[in-house]
């Protein structure tokens, strides 16, 4: 049993000011894995303080100085690689391969990409007489979710250290094992005291004190866009920057050509990593309508080998986070089946022998329609809806029809049949045939898909402020 009771504030180990215990469930078994506090108000503002005392002087370090903290940072990662990626397992289920070779790569990945924009970023530049000089903004509160943890701390930690900001995190309290042994890694790193803080708790209390709190200059959110609506709402008083990223419904567009059941089923597969809990999922898939019935053969073949098993059985999709997410996901499959799509694959229940654990059956939906609730609602589950399409004009409209807007997905041989297609779908990041993860490439969404962008060197921009320093060269002549 892990126990994670104490925060990190102004770089020591320190009890909450009130002990909110709250067990820790592994989805695997439904059993307690540990133990955290939830925080108050109190504990928020003493994060706070610490942040902001901290600022006064992290804020005014070299570029130097923090390539050699993002260094040590990235040395003492690589030491707590196993340590991170088992407790991934553990708090949310991943299978041990994905801990290992995904979810805690992603956060090195994050770090080590910061580390070498860091060292070219341009801070200064100068427009005539004027010098523009990028500043850090300030004090950062970052509140980040379950699904993919040390990827979305490392996306918000990294640009923020690289940029001279101090930070209060809060982790999800579903997932915050991999949270605290991260803050271990970085006290032992030497981050200076007060730079970066962790005070765990929940959404409506520390996550809504963070948000509101008049000494944070800026709030980057990730998780639902339900939530991320009311940390906008709480931000607004204070007038703060506000960076999010949001939820997804984002279409996978297959093109009619020799390679349309190669591109179903990587789309399907696509999916079913992380057991489906990702934003980005390309969980509407559109289809040329006459081979509709083409999908059900391959979706059948496909769902086979995502069979869902214990993190440690070598099974590649594992349980989902909890008993919520289990019954929400249960409840849209229902409503799927009610409201007329087919079950080409899997359907309501838990796959045969799996008991225990929050597994979900992989399941495919074939001749759907875009206004059906499983084509709208984000499901954050192994579920893909698959829609019929006439010509590529009608799915680019239907790819478009959705309140979201952070990825979209387009396969097929003529590329650049797939580049124009591309080009139309109006979402954040759009991947042509399927290419691997760009750490370079700016993560976020158009519409209610959020605001603001992650990753490399577009991550850079949301920390900083712009000065103008105007006469700072003699006028010419």
């Amino acid at each position: 049993m892990r126990d994670y009771q104490k925060f990190y504030i102004d770089g020591e180990w320190v009890e909450p000011a009130e002990a909110k215990p709250l067990e820790v469930i592994n989805p695997a078994t439904e059993e307690a894995a540990g133990t955290i506090s939830l925080g108050s108000e109190s504990d928020v503002d003493s994060a706070v303080a610490a942040a902001r005392a901290a600022f006064a002087t992290y804020g005014q370090t070299s570029r130097e100085d923090r390539i050699a903290l993002l260094e040590r940072v990235v040395e003492e990662y690589q030491k707590r690689y196993e340590d991170l990626a088992a407790a991934v397992t553990e708090e949310m289920g991943a299978p041990a391969a994905l801990a290992q070779q995904a979810q805690a790569a992603m956060g090195l990945v994050h770090l080590s990409t910061a580390l070498q924009v860091l060292k070219d970023y341009p801070f200064t530049s100068d427009a005539g007489t004027t010098r523009i000089v990028k500043e850090p903004i300030g004090v950062v509160a970052m509140i980040t979710p379950w699904n993919w943890p040390l990827n979305q701390i490392a996306a918000k930690v990294a640009p923020a250290l690289a940029t001279g900001c101090t930070m209060v995190l809060k982790p999800s309290e579903v997932a915050p094992f991999s949270a605290h042994i991260f803050a271990e890694v970085l006290d032992a790193a030497g981050v200076p005291k007060g730079v970066f803080n962790l005070v765990d708790g929940d959404g409506p209390t520390v996550g809504a004190a963070l948000a509101s709190h008049p000494d944070v200059d800026m709030v980057s959110f990730t998780g639902s866009t339900r939530a991320g609506v009311e940390v906008a709402r709480n931000a607004a008083p204070t007038v703060k920057r506000v960076q999010q990223e949001l939820g997804g419904k984002s279409p996978n567009i297959i093109l009619d050509d020799d390679s349309f059941a190669k591109n179903v089923a990587a789309g399907i597969g696509g999916v079913m990593q992380n057991s489906g809990q990702s934003c980005n999922a390309p969980t509407r898939m559109f289809v040329p309508r006459a081979r509709m019935g083409e999908v059900a053969d391959i979706a059948k073949q496909t769902v086979e080998g995502f069979a869902p098993g214990a993190p440690d059985s070598g099974a590649k999709i594992g349980p989902v986070v909890s008993q919520a997410q289990f019954d929400k996901i249960q409840g849209l499959i229902k409503t799927g089946i009610d409201e007329g799509a087919t079950v080409a694959a899997g359907g309501e229940g838990r796959p045969e022998g799996l008991e225990t654990g929050y597994y979900v059956q992989p399941t495919v939906f074939t001749d759907a329609t875009n206004d059906m609730t499983i084509a709208r609602e984000e499901i954050f589950g192994p579920v893909v809806t698959v829609i019929g399409y006439d010509d590529v004009d009608q799915a680019v409209e239907m790819g478009n029809d959705t309140p979201y807007g952070l990825a979209g997905y387009v396969a097929g041989e003529d590329r650049e049949e797939a580049l124009r297609v591309a080009s139309r779908l109006r979402a954040g990041q759009i991947s042509v045939n399927n290419p691997g993860i760009d750490p370079n490439a700016p993560f976020g969404g158009y519409k209610q898909s959020g605001n603001g962008r992650e990753w490399g060197e577009h991550a850079f921009a949301d920390f900083l402020e712009t000065k103008a320093v105007m006469g700072y060269a003699p006028a010419a002549g």
